[in-house]
């Protein structure tokens, strides 16, 4: 494509304005002026650089304040690109001078495109199922963020004054329903003496399908392990409800919004593709499609295992260093739902773990086999992307 572009037209994306800086083939400046956020103001310049022949538009962020420019410049006919941030600050080393302008960055930005144009990745292409998929992404991000604060809150409550009952709800038992609700309720080891055993098990059943005599019994045998009350243990017990209430809210929030991704993804093509192999669920192939979309900006499953940054790196350098390493970098996002899936794949599909096992057999590590069968797996994926086509089960090669 790039030997197609006559003019690179690099963005420094701001709230309320940008930097434009265009360069036709050769360099040379046809355009370097402060643009505001405007659709009007940014089709003119866009509209105006067509005259000097194909137009490639590349911004420094291709989400919230670079969305506007994005969809005004695929509106004018212009082609879309996006330089990655370490991929900029790296380019800007290789320019002289160290100040910080939105002319100099814009600047860099399009002579980066015109001079290196590997460094550059694609828009995704304008999809509403993808961009919904971003923004909801995003959202389950920040409430996934804000329910582990409030869980490691909830706990450093309880250990302040009770540290026996926080060892009654190790790792995600804090979070079961019965649980929080508990809290709730009662607000801490006070509420629960207060009411005593058979009323708080009276409680628990009518808010459990399963039998709650166990927990019930852990929680009250924990309770006869401390007898001092520790200073602040009042305003504990006023803050442990509302905390607990927060948790609650914010699950029920995430659960809310996976079915909303999940009948986002069940509307993409490419859906049932992904979801066909073994390992990839709902979660796994939203993640892919955030980061692949219909996996057109890659020529083979190669390319695509690279940006993943789930193939080995060669060093080779002289007779000291040589051999494959794994890689430390690629789309983290993506990187970790490949892993994943291998790992899922390699527990209960018979092709997976017979490849995984063979991994082990060679002397690998566990991280270091799954990533192999991330790898392998790979291969597969894209060739189902690229020609449309479900998984097909095989008979596994014995280790």
């Amino acid at each position: 494509m790039n030997d197609q572009i006559a003019v690179f037209c690099g963005l420094d994306v701001g709230k309320s304005g940008h930097h434009a800086t265009a360069l036709n083939r050769d360099g040379e400046r046809l355009y370097d002026h402060p643009l505001p956020q405007d659709e009007a103001k940014l089709r003119e310049v866009f509209t105006g650089l067509q005259a000097h022949g194909r137009v490639l538009v590349i911004v420094d962020q291709p989400n919230t304040i670079g969305a506007l420019p994005i969809a005004v410049a695929r509106d004018a006919g212009c082609e879309v690109a996006y330089l990655p941030g370490l991929a900029m600050r790296k380019a800007a080393d290789l320019y002289p001078g160290r100040a910080k302008t939105d002319a100099r960055d814009a600047f860099i930005i399009a002579d980066t495109a015109r001079s290196m144009p590997h460094t550059l990745r694609q828009v995704d292409r304008d999809s509403e199922v993808l961009s919904a998929l971003k923004v909801l992404a995003g959202f389950d991000a920040d409430l996934t963020h804000e329910c582990t604060r409030a869980i490691n809150r909830l706990r450093g409550l309880l250990l302040q004054i009770f540290p026996a009952l926080e060892r009654v709800f190790p790792e995600t038992r804090i979070t079961r329903p019965l649980v929080l609700e508990l809290f709730i309720h009662y607000g801490g080891p006070t509420g629960l003496r207060s009411a005593g055993k058979g009323n708080v098990l009276r409680f628990a059943r009518n808010h459990s399908r399963k039998d709650p005599c166990g927990l019930i019994e852990e929680i009250f045998t924990a309770l006869t392990e401390q007898t001092v009350t520790v200073a602040g243990t009042n305003a504990v017990e006023i803050v442990v409800p509302r905390v607990a209430a927060q948790i609650k809210e914010l699950k029920t929030q995430r659960a809310i919004l996976a079915a909303e991704v999940e009948k986002l993804v069940d509307d993409f093509p490419l859906s049932t593709v992904l979801i066909s192999m073994p390992g990839v669920g709902i979660k796994t192939a939203a993640a892919v499609l955030l980061a692949i979309g219909d996996g057109h900006g890659f020529k083979d499953a190669a390319h695509l295992a690279a940006y993943a940054g789930i193939a080995p790196t060669s060093r080779y350098s002289g007779t000291s260093i040589h051999g494959e390493h794994p890689s430390r970098s690629g789309n983290k996002a993506l990187k970790n739902a490949l892993f994943r899936s291998a790992w899922v794949a390699s527990c209960h599909d018979p092709v997976s773990m017979a490849y995984y096992q063979r991994k082990r057999a060679e002397g690998k590590k566990h991280n270091a086999a799954v990533m192999c069968l991330a790898r392998r797996r790979c291969d597969v994926l894209y060739s189902m992307i690229k020609n449309g086509t479900l998984y097909e089960e095989k008979t596994p090669v014995p280790a």
